[in-house]
Formats: structure tokens, C-alpha cells, sequence
């Protein structure tokens, strides 16, 4: 990069706040997130209203889940070479159109289509919005303005059930495509007024068409092979019962092939759609595999902690989604002071704080028992929201401290593919878990009863029926707490991982290995 260039102002804000600037581009990144969780909870209402079996609805999840993650890795490129803030209004545009078309989707193919068109739109949100905001504030800034960004990131999935859940019951599920509308339509406006292209990012892009347009149609080919196999194997893995099925084999065996030539591809290629000296380089690999662990550990949560409340205690979709409201609050109280403290200390030791967090929280949700009360599981999430700041305004700090600053682009759709990947391992971890432990313990249970106990306790079980749904419900509370404690696993693990990321000056450039 020319001294010219490094000159050339990167601020997205021109005349204008930062802080308005962040704030603009957070609500799409709001609008993206929650879609990603509100339409769990209205699958049953979904699947009758097109005329289709439950299992069959869920490819309204998995289809929007592959797109997205097939869009991803490869939109940094293509930020450069439309324009980010062209490409950036595309994505809130597609989004907000297919939204209406999924609300408006007369069958379920039609709903699947145009839920693969939302997808491709939400997948570029998230890493045109974080390379905006790494370029318009300034190292010091950056801790402050990674913490307002995360409040959408963080507390849009511990709303999503909830308002998905009050939704359905008090309208439609149709709703849940039509509330994005209005935000994208105000996302679109705000970000035409206010949002400018700096010469910087004009001079990026005039170099990456310098020549006209080199596309790695290859790599782009292996990414969507890969990772679009790979997030059909981590959707329908536990319902297809893994490799015992052949269909989830063969998209293992194609996902793994597809990955490891990409790999080799792209280090080989000399116009990469993935810049793999980027990756290699230690602070930032370390910061996207702690990336991945957060998604893991915050969408894992999100999903059992609901689910809990709804299989083993009465209550409603709504309800259990308001055990997470409570976590949401205590994210938006720590996202200020967690951003603060980066100016006075090195975000490998807040990383660390977090991730013991995380380790708490599970090892305190180890202890649920089938009596656990709204209060315990409130408290319980918001304990675990407090760690949640500590890990994503850190290493989002630290992977951009000593990058070019044209890598920004590339940063944050590598940094958001690995957090998206993260919480579909989570999501499949946890649910295969709560299965076949499930399983494990009713089986175990089971071994201890015989007909006399039926018979010495009639007045508690009139039924043998009545006592196997005890034991079921038994073994379901016994599956949770195994979950947790491998949830407390994970996040211990990783915490020596932490001590690897290198120092960094802190509020400016790297200090050095």
C-alpha cells in the first residue's frame, strides 16, 4: 500500500458522529441476528400454515443457515470489489425483500427459496458493518464501539424466542418476515444519508478492478460446497442419527474434501477470495478460533436453557424466552464497562475473565434439578450474559490491532463465518447431547424398576405409564446437567488458549511479540 493511501481518511463518518455512524449500521445487525433465533419457536405454526410435516419445516432453518454461511467468508471480496457501502445497502435490500416475500410464501418450496435469498443477504451485514467500524473509530474508540455493535449481536438472540414465541401466539407467524420491513427500509435511508465511502475504501477497490475483475471462481465453488454441506450435516446430523445415514455421510466426506482443497487452493491462487497470510498470522487465527467458542458456548446456551424450561417445567415459549431477557439486560450493563477497560488492560486477560465466566455459569446450571424455579434460571442467565461482553469486544479488539488497514473487509467476514460456524456447532452439540444422554440415563433408570414397585407405590403411579413418564422426565433433567458440564468443559479448556494472544499496545498498534 502506497504512502498516498495511507493517508486517505477510512471513516465512514465523514462530517458526521462515529457514534451515529455505529448506531446505524448496529440495527441491521440487530435485524440480521434475531431472524437467526425468532423462527425457532414458530416451526409448529409455520409447518401448518404451508401444509407441511414439522420435520419438513425445519429446512426454513437450515436453508437460511447455509446461505449464510456459503455468503460469509466470501464477502470481504466482494465488499472491495462492488464498494462496502454499495454492497452493504444491497444486503439490507435483499434482506428486507425476501423477508416480505418469505411472510407473503404460499408453500413451503417457495418459503425454503426465498429464506436462501435471506440468508445471502444477512450473511453480508455483519462483516460490511464491522469493517465500518474499525476503520471510522480510532484504536482507542474501537473497545466503545465493538461494545454498542455487540449489544446486537449478543442480546438479539436472548430475545429472539420470546418475541418470536409472543408473535405467533398474538398474530401470525407471517410476522415474524414482516417486522424486518421497517427496519431495513430506516436501515437503508439512514445509511444513504449519513454513511459516506472514504477515498480509501474508493482506492481499494479501483486496485482490487484494477486489471478487471479476477473472481476465484474455484475457491468460491469449494467454500459453497464446503461449508453449505458442512451446515447441512450440523442441522440434520442428530435427526438423520449421524453416520448412520448415508446421506449425512456423504455430505461429511464432500464437506471435509471440499474444505481441505480449499485450503491448498487458496494458498496456491494468486488472487485468493480467502487471504490465507491473514490467518497464519498468530493473534488473529487465535482470535478466530476464540471467535468460534463464543458462538459455540452463546448459541448452545441460548438453545438449552429455553428448551429446559420448556420440556421439563410448564412453561410456554414466551415465558422461557423471558429467562433470557433478563441475561439480555445485564449484556447491555457490561458492554460499556468491558469496552472501558480495554484502554487499561490487555484483552487476553478479559478474554480469560470470560471464558471463566462461562465456566461458572455452566458449573452453577450443572445444579438445575426438575423444581428449578424462573428466578434460578433467570439469575443463572445473567450470570452468563455478564461473561458474554468480556469475550466479544476483546477479540474483536485484538484481531484488528496490527492488521493492514484494507484488511478490514477480510477480518470480519472470516471473524463472522467463525462465530456463525460456532453457534451451529453448539446448536448440534447440544442437542445430540441432550438426546443420546437422555437415552443413556432412562435406559440406566429403568434397570432399577420393577413390577413390585409399581405395585408398592400405586397411589404415586396408578400406571407403568405414569412411572416411565416420571423416569423420562428423570433422565431429560439428568441429560441437561451432563450438557452443562460439558458446556463448563468447553469454556474452562480454552481459557490457557487465551495466554497465547500476544500483547498489544493498548488503544493503538501492536507492541510487539
Amino acid at each position: 500500500m502506497s504512502a498516498n493511501q495511507q493517508s486517505l481518511p477510512r471513516s465512514a463518518a465523514g462530517q458526521h458522529s462515529p457514534w451515529l455512524i455505529a448506531v446505524i449500521v448496529s440495527m441491521a445487525t440487530f435485524m440480521e441476528v434475531l431472524d437467526t433465533s425468532i423462527a425457532n419457536v414458530s416451526l409448529p405454526h409455520i409447518a401448518g400454515g404451508v401444509a407441511s410435516s414439522l420435520e419438513e419445516s425445519t429446512w426454513v432453518l437450515t436453508s437460511y443457515l447455509v446461505s449464510n454461511a456459503i455468503i460469509l467468508p466470501i464477502s470481504g471480496w466482494l465488499a472491495t470489489i462492488v464498494g462496502r457501502k454499495r454492497f452493504y445497502m444491497l444486503c439490507v435490500a435483499l434482506f428486507g425483500i425476501s423477508s416480505l416475500l418469505c411472510g407473503l410464501a404460499p408453500s413451503l418450496p417457495w418459503l425454503i427459496f426465498f429464506r436462501v435469498l435471506q440468508g445471502l443477504g444477512g450473511g453480508g451485514l455483519a462483516p460490511s458493518e464491522q469493517s465500518i467500524l474499525t476503520d471510522t473509530f480510532t484504536p482507542q474508540q474501537r473497545g466503545q464501539a465493538y461494545a454498542l455493535y455487540g449489544v446486537a449481536v449478543v442480546v438479539a438472540p436472548t430475545i429472539g424466542p420470546t418475541l418470536g414465541g409472543w408473535i405467533t401466539d398474538s398474530y401470525s407467524w407471517r410476522w415474524i418476515f414482516f417486522i424486518n420491513i421497517p427496519v431495513a427500509i430506516a436501515s437503508l435511508v439512514l445509511t444513504y444519508i449519513f454513511v459516506d465511502e472514504p477515498p480509501a475504501v474508493v482506492e481499494d477497490q479501483k486496485k482490487a478492478r484494477q486489471g478487471g475483475i479476477r473472481v476465484d471462481y474455484p475457491g468460491i465453488a469449494l467454500i459453497a460446497l464446503g461449508l453449505g454441506c458442512l451446515q447441512v450435516v450440523l442441522d440434520k446430523g442428530q435427526l438423520e442419527d449421524w453416520f448412520a445415514s448415508d446421506f449425512i455421510t456423504s455430505f461429511i466426506i464432500i464437506s471435509a474434501l471440499a474444505l481441505v482443497f480449499l485450503i491448498i487452493w487458496e494458498k496456491l491462487h494468486d488472487h485468493p477470495i480467502i487471504d490465507m497470510k491473514m490467518v497464519s498470522q498468530r493473534n488473529f487465527a487465535l482470535c478466530m478460533a476464540m471467535m468460534f467458542v463464543t458462538g459455540f458456548v452463546l448459541l448452545m446456551s441460548v438453545q438449552l436453557i429455553p428448551q429446559f424450561l420448556q420440556s421439563i417445567e410448564p412453561y410456554d415459549a414466551t415465558k422461557a424466552g423471558m429467562a433470557l431477557t433478563a441475561g439480555g439486560a445485564a449484556t447491555l450493563v457490561f458492554m460499556p464497562i468491558v469496552g472501558a477497560l480495554l484502554k487499561k488492560v490487555q484483552p487476553r486477560y478479559l478474554i480469560a475473565i470470560g471464558l471463566a465466566i462461562q465456566a461458572g455459569a455452566a458449573y452453577h446450571l450443572a445444579g438445575i434439578n426438575a423444581d428449578l424455579s424462573f428466578e434460578h434460571a433467570a439469575w443463572a442467565r445473567v450470570f452468563q450474559a455478564i461473561g458474554l461482553p468480556f469475550l466479544f469486544v476483546p477479540i474483536n479488539t485484538i484481531a484488528y490491532s496490527g492488521l493492514p488497514s484494507g484488511k478490514s473487509n477480510d477480518a470480519s467476514a472470516l471473524l463472522n463465518s467463525m462465530r456463525n460456524l460456532g453457534g451451529s456447532f453448539g446448536i448440534s452439540v447440544g442437542t445430540t447431547l441432550l438426546a443420546r444422554r437422555s437415552q443413556f440415563h432412562h435406559a440406566r433408570l429403568a434397570e432399577f424398576i420393577t413390577p413390585m414397585d409399581q405395585l408398592r407405590h400405586a397411589h404415586l403411579f396408578p400406571s407403568f405409564k405414569a412411572l416411565d413418564g416420571v423416569l423420562q422426565q428423570q433422565a431429560g433433567v439428568l441429560s441437561y446437567i451432563d450438557t452443562f458440564w460439558i458446556l463448563a468443559l468447553v469454556s474452562a479448556v480454552c481459557i490457557p488458549l487465551t495466554f497465547l494472544l500476544q500483547r498489544i499496545k493498548l488503544g493503538g498498534e501492536p507492541a510487539g511479540h
